[in-house]
């Protein structure tokens, strides 16, 4: 066993009052059977609640615990990856503070680092939340796989442990808003994974949303497939393709049957309507890659600090 080495556990949080105190008990007490120091590093997404309170009585009990608060919330993508960065350890865990990341595998996940690999990836091939919305995931990530131009893991959440060079490897790589998962596969270096059930929330409500979840969606996909753009250019080929042999058609049997056939309404309607919902769908798409596009040139930070606690 490798013995005087650092820890950290990054631990993103945004209005997690009820976790906080229970969450760093059970951390803490995984942690003490190992022989590693370690630091706990919250990074704070400008909380409305007590959350930031929480962590400084925490720090005042011990120093080992470290805090950084955004000047605003900055979503759920780059405050972590943030956190990450700021972290010192040999090994950096990330891991989620509503317990639906269990502190229970932090061992199996150091245990694996101990035996040579960089990236271990805590994945939920099964979880306790609702039926409907674990089977969403699984498809979407079924569906990346088979999109990227990358091997993805699926069932990931971001949840494992780093070792340094990783983390060095990142630091490198100017990206504002990073598919976190899809980065560590384009590092190339060789991940080990290590299953899991995902437990239900503990306390509070989950913050993600329609629109969060539908973010973090996009983001992967077109961070790591270019397929989206080919399937518009393939698209809009084959639908001219069908309205000229259509308009030809047409053309024809008027020609043949100039008084009796009638050009009628409903194709007419049904052609617009066809035209226009693939319209908006392809003009989503561009507009996608260009809104990642222009968050590269903003060259915006991750994120701006309002304040740290307990750092050197």
């Amino acid at each position: 066993m490798i013995k005087n080495k650092l820890i950290s556990i990054v631990l993103p949080c945004f209005n997690e009052e009820e976790n906080i105190e229970p969450l760093y008990a059970r951390i803490k007490h995984e942690l003490e059977g190992l022989a590693y120091e370690y630091e706990l590093i919250f990074i704070d997404n400008a909380s409305t609640d007590n959350t930031v309170q929480k962590v400084k009585s925490l720090i005042q009990c011990d120093q080992r615990v470290r805090l950084i608060v955004n000047s605003r919330n900055f979503g759920h993508i780059r405050s972590p990856f943030y956190g990450l960065l700021q972290a010192k350890g040999d090994a950096c865990i990330l891991m989620a503070s509503d317990f639906q990341d269990p502190p229970e595998l932090i061992k199996q996940l150091v245990c694996e680092w101990e035996c040579g690999y960089k990236t271990i990836f805590a994945v939920k091939p099964s979880s306790k939340e609702g039926v409907l919305m674990h089977g969403i995931r699984r498809a979407y990530y079924k569906l990346l796989a088979n999109l990227s131009e990358v091997p993805l893991i699926s069932n990931a959440t971001g949840f494992g442990l780093y070792d340094r060079e990783v983390i060095e490897v990142l630091r490198q790589i100017d990206d504002p808003h990073p598919y976190f998962r899809g980065l560590l596969s384009e590092v190339g270096l060789k991940i080990k994974t290590v299953e899991f059930v995902q437990p239900r929330r503990k306390f509070g409500k989950t913050k993600n949303n329609f629109f969060t979840l539908f973010d973090i969606g996009m983001l992967g996909l077109i961070k790591h497939s270019k397929l989206p753009l080919r399937f518009v250019t393939i698209v809009g080929f084959l639908l001219s393709l069908v309205s000229f042999i259509a308009a030809g058609a047409y053309t024809i049997g008027k020609l043949i049957y100039w008084d009796s056939f009638a050009l009628g309404v409903a194709p007419i309607v049904i052609g617009l309507f066809l035209f226009g919902g693939v319209q908006l769908l392809c003009l989503g798409l561009i507009g996608e890659y260009i809104a990642a596009i222009h968050t590269h040139t903003r060259k915006f930070p991750l994120v701006i600090e309002r304040e740290r606690f307990n750092f050197e």
